[in-house]
């Protein structure tokens, strides 16, 4: 589990493709501290497993459905990575639960600076909007981000110059691919308001809550 506060941002090192899977080396510093072979770390918000460390980096494997469902395989030598370790018992929780577990990949389409912040706009597959609420939570490349707005294919987040200084976002641009994980609330909230309809159509909506008893 994550919370989705970045503690850095890595740089790929290395990367060796197979047709199915992947093998990444990231070059870091901070989110090694007390890492074992075998702990958790988002790389762009997808749980990883670290299988080797050295001094200045970290080696992980990618398995198919993880290549096939993300925006890693898109990765060169270079290439800036939001990194975080999983949460320790105790720790302070910052941000929303992430688990790293990425349900499709946005693609950024609007970057619009205002004076204390930029609003992204990424577009995404329609289902995904099906388990966002304005005001709700997603992780987009491991960063827990604010909903602003949702469209049928499309939400917006409004981010703050230290968040866009301190991740991946520095260098996103219309055209960046991100990894987007939905709140897990929401698609337990979704599921039961679907069993309870027998429909697979219900979405999201703050007056879909309220009728349901969720808020108040």
């Amino acid at each position: 589990m994550f919370t989705g506060i970045v503690e850095e941002v890595g740089r790929v090192r290395n990367i060796k493709k197979t047709p199915l899977t992947m093998t990444i080396a990231i070059t870091c510093q901070k989110v090694l501290e007390g890492t074992k072979l075998g702990d958790s770390i988002a790389v762009n918000g997808v749980c990883l497993t670290v299988t080797e460390l050295g001094a200045d980096y970290f080696t992980a494997d990618v398995m198919p459905e993880t290549v096939k469902r993300t925006n890693l395989h898109e990765l060169t030598l270079s290439s800036p990575v939001n990194l975080e370790r999983a949460v320790a018992a105790g720790q302070r929780m910052g941000g929303h639960f992430v688990q790293g577990h990425v349900d499709g990949v946005g693609t950024i389409v609007a970057r619009t600076p205002y004076e204390n912040a930029v609003l992204f706009r990424i577009q995404v597959d329609p289902h995904l909007t099906e388990y966002m609420v304005e005001k709700g939570s997603v992780a987009m490349n491991g960063i827990s981000l604010t909903i602003v707005e949702t469209g049928d294919d499309f939400f917006t987040v409004s981010v703050i110059p230290h968040t866009i200084q301190e991740t991946m976002l520095s260098e996103a641009h219309p055209g960046t691919k991100v990894n987007v994980e939905v709140d897990m609330i929401g698609k337990y909230i979704v599921n039961h308001l679907n069993k309870r309809s027998g429909s697979p159509s219900t979405s999201l909506s703050v007056e879909k809550l309220q009728e349901t008893g969720f808020i108040g």
